[in-house]
């Protein structure tokens, strides 16, 4: 993620209230700078990859490139939308952290009313350009999407570890959004993409949350589960990675891919199992900066093997 500028005229020790009612001015470029930290293009990169490969896969072949284009712009325009909620939302906890001190509404770039306006504009332009370009399910289930994110997920970060099983489900959803952008069902087989991605998230994101677990505690987040209990976080970890071994295989099942792609998802989830249980046998920053490692490789991995793996069984028959 790239790093926001500091308002040199406000420094980092800036009330947040104070920082809500500030005439920011600073150069285009640097707000330019500071509306593309709000919209973390890390995640939407990877949003757009795990859509694009359910739209693929829901196309069987016959799939054609502006509705997915379609699908892409508006998407995007809502992870951005829930990106600038989120940060609106938790812009008092951002100020207590070092890793999000210098995001654009701590650090004192944005306004949080200015962010709020283009939050609420991303949803609307999001929802009604899917609307009119994909389809009503693809726009409805893209709001529903982001406000679990925004407005369940992140408040609840407050206040119960379960956040991360909220936040998983709409991280899980851009295979789904893409699947039904392509015209697909809302079937097993696109439950299965679902499936993967949500078993997945949870070594990756407890990963962070014990590198962060001061500061997330220091700033009132419940983001570690068995908070001052040794292992508990490694022991989930490895739980998960154990589980998403035969979940990883579940396209098979479905037809979605073959044995390249099965290989491929087998030798990855096993190198992820392994990250896990190196983590549960010493929790320490160096494990989890492994695991979360190993869990950057293997979600690109697996994606782009079950579209290779699909489109070779596609030109097969």
């Amino acid at each position: 993620m790239s790093t926001s500028l500091v308002n040199p005229v406000h420094p980092k020790t800036q009330t947040t209230a104070g920082a809500d009612q500030l005439e920011v001015k600073l150069p285009l470029t640097a707000r330019l700078a500071c509306y593309t930290e709000l919209a973390k293009p890390r995640i939407a990169l990877m949003v757009l990859l795990s859509m694009g490969v359910g739209y693929l896969l829901a196309s069987e072949g016959q799939w054609f490139l502006m509705p997915l284009i379609h699908a892409s712009v508006g998407v995007v325009l809502a992870v951005v939308s829930a990106s600038a909620f989120n940060q609106v939302i938790e812009r008092k906890t951002d100020a207590k952290m070092l890793r999000t001190e210098n995001r654009p509404i701590p650090a004192g770039n944005l306004s949080t009313r200015e962010v709020i306006v283009f939050a609420i504009i991303c949803t609307v332009v999001s929802f009604v350009y899917l609307l009119m370009t994909v389809n009503t399910l693809t726009a409805a289930l893209t709001a529903l999407t982001t406000f679990l994110y925004a407005a369940v997920y992140t408040p609840l970060k407050r206040y119960t570890t379960f956040c991360t099983a909220i936040g998983a489900i709409p991280g899980a959803a851009p295979p789904v959004l893409g699947w039904v952008a392509a015209g697909g069902q809302l079937n097993l087989a696109c439950f299965s993409l679902f499936a993967i991605l949500f078993v997945w998230q949870f070594p990756h994101f407890l990963a962070i949350a014990w590198i962060y677990k001061d500061q997330y505690a220091g700033a009132g987040l419940k983001m570690v589960p068995g908070a001052g209990r040794s292992k508990i976080v490694g022991a989930i970890s490895l739980g998960y990675a154990l589980v998403l071994l035969p979940i990883s295989l579940l396209p098979n099942h479905f037809g979605l891919a073959g044995d390249v792609y099965g290989l491929v998802a087998m030798v990855l989830g096993i190198a992820y199992l392994f990250a896990a249980i190196g983590f549960y046998r010493v929790e320490n920053r160096m494990t989890a900066r492994r695991l979360l490692f190993v869990s950057l490789v293997y979600l690109p991995g697996v994606l782009l093997a079950l579209t290779f793996d699909h489109l070779r069984l596609l030109n097969s028959l």
